[in-house]
């Protein structure tokens, strides 16, 4: 008796509408997909696309393809494992979620569907929340210490004696932001060529994959883009590659 083909249900997911239009994003995902289920041997037996934000954990097509996955003892199929989500808690409700047959990534080749591939990705998991609560903790206990030592945290204004070297700071600190901008630059024309052409939506892509602002922060914002390109648009950006 031959035995049964793996069934698979693809998830597939973008950031934005722009990128959902033009299914730049998505295709890239679909051929991983595709690969992926032909060298298992497979057939993928349902697809779900969403255009939404990988913070967010309230997604109606990621639910659909669960219960796709639980009713056909289907194995879930996913091109990257940052196009589920980064947050380990939700990680794992979908892992649980999705029934006997288990999920793979196709950015994981090495972790199997079925309880051994939940396993290994829920142990994963778990690293990296504990990594994230120990440097947490490292960085709090360290800020005790300074404080206990009379040091003053945050950044003071300079005095007359310190000019020179606020100064200099202050220059050093122009020329690490242009640096930061020409790397910031290199992924914005990325995300553009990948479809995202308004400056809301290449905000939300830069948010998304968290990419900081040229000044250390995650805070982006149309106008940001907008600066950010025209500076470009003017030559004032440090090329560093």
């Amino acid at each position: 008796m031959t035995p049964a083909r793996p069934r698979f249900v693809s998830y597939l997911r973008v950031s934005t509408d722009g990128q959902g239009r033009s299914g730049l994003g998505l295709e890239a995902q679909r051929q991983a997909v595709s690969g992926h289920v032909t060298q298992a041997g497979g057939d993928v037996v349902a697809e779900y696309r969403e255009v939404e934000s990988g913070k967010r954990t309230d997604r109606p097509q990621l639910a659909a393809a669960l219960a796709a996955c639980r009713t056909r003892r289907a194995v879930l199929v996913i091109a990257k494992l940052d196009r589920l989500a980064r947050n380990a808690r939700f990680l794992l409700s979908v892992v649980e979620g999705s029934g006997e047959a288990g999920v793979v990534f196709c950015d994981l080749p090495t972790v199997p569907a079925g309880p051994v591939g939940k396993f290994l990705i829920t142990q994963m998991a778990a690293v990296a929340e504990l990594e994230a609560g120990l440097i947490s903790q490292r960085t709090r206990a360290a800020l005790a210490v300074a404080r206990a030592r009379g040091v003053r945290l945050g950044n003071p204004s300079p005095t007359p004696a310190t000019a020179e070297m606020a100064a200099a700071a202050r220059q050093a600190r122009s020329r690490q932001v242009a640096a930061r901008a020409s790397d910031v630059l290199a992924v914005v024309r990325q995300v553009q060529a990948e479809g995202a052409s308004s400056l809301r939506a290449i905000a939300a892509e830069l948010h998304a994959h968290g990419v900081l602002t040229p000044t250390g922060k995650l805070d982006w914002s149309p106008v940001q883009v907008q600066r950010l390109l025209k500076r470009a648009n003017r030559g004032s950006i440090a090329k560093t590659h």
